[in-house]
């Protein structure tokens, strides 16, 4: 429904935002991660939130997110079964998205599950689902380096289109050998054949 708010920050608490967007108050749940990002609510600067609009039986609740990276993080964790937002906005309080993307990488329980309300079954379960879903800082780097032809970004626009997330289209053509020189076609065969091996 939202896909961002703009507008003046003029309250920040415990897990909250406050946003007043053309006169109207939009009160967000947030993450320490960031609250952490958010300047001081002194003069009341302009602030952008990208949103996510939650509507439950129980619940109406809007969630901000001072990055699309967060909120694209979220969106992957309350997909999981058992993960609803109230856990994934604590795994976000205690993990930015590339510090959660190196803990699934090395498979690290303990360090997800010190998150409140988060136990081991549920860590263990985020890292097996999210597994090649979220990129790493370091494969990051490399799609970084990667140049961006049109026949790379048609290549992953298809690979979404074929149901991987962006992060798993984005990495496999970043592990294609001379990716900048292949065609369209062949950088899709090349990520499915180099996709199914995992």
């Amino acid at each position: 429904m939202f896909y961002y708010l703009t507008g003046k920050l003029v309250h920040v608490g415990d897990g909250v935002a406050v946003l007043d967007v053309g006169g109207v108050g939009y009160k967000l749940t947030v993450s320490s991660t960031t609250l952490g990002s958010l300047p001081s609510t002194s003069g009341e600067p302009t602030v952008r939130l990208y949103t996510h609009f939650s509507v439950r039986e129980d619940a109406v609740e809007l969630y901000g997110f001072y990055t699309l990276d967060e909120l694209d993080t979220f969106r992957l964790l309350t997909a999981i079964s058992g993960v609803g937002p109230k856990a994934a906005m604590s795994i976000l309080s205690q993990l930015s998205p590339s510090a959660l993307a190196d803990a699934v990488a090395a498979q690290n329980v303990k360090l997800i599950s010190r998150a409140p309300g988060v136990g081991t079954k549920t860590a263990q379960r985020i890292v097996l689902e999210l597994s090649g879903k979220i990129v790493t800082q370091a494969a990051k780097a490399t799609q970084a380096a990667l140049p961006k032809t049109s026949a790379i970004s048609d290549a992953q626009e298809a690979l979404i289109v074929l149901g991987y997330t962006r992060a798993e289209a984005q990495s496999a053509i970043a592990s294609i050998d001379g990716a900048e020189s292949k065609t369209t076609e062949e950088l899709i065969r090349l990520a499915l054949s180099g996709m199914a091996k995992i």
